[in-house]
């Protein structure tokens, strides 16, 4: 017990195909595809902006200091264009 076999697996999906409709299904694949470029891409600018604020290199000329603002812009998948919007972002007025 406890393991689905072949049948069990082809009466899921076709449960799953009777509950959304065969038309939204592709449009549901297509979304969700797209939510894992979109968090994906997240992950990597987070990765890079972590490695480019260590302190291992000093700041280059012409480079914005953390005093100054300089609206980022976010991809919601490589390439696509379409979609990328400035951000700005909190700032923490604690430190003052």
């Amino acid at each position: 017990m406890g393991r689905l076999g072949p049948t069990e697996i082809i009466l899921i999906l076709v449960v799953i195909i009777l509950l959304f409709g065969a038309k939204k299904l592709p449009d549901m694949a297509r979304s969700l595809g797209k939510s894992a470029r979109i968090l994906k891409s997240e992950a990597k600018a987070m990765k890079s902006e972590d490695q480019q604020s260590a302190p291992a290199d000093p700041p280059h000329p012409g480079t914005a200091t953390p005093d100054q603002s300089v609206p980022r812009t976010i991809q919601a998948a490589p390439g696509d264009v379409t979609s990328a919007r400035p951000v700005t972002e909190p700032t923490d007025t604690t430190k003052r």
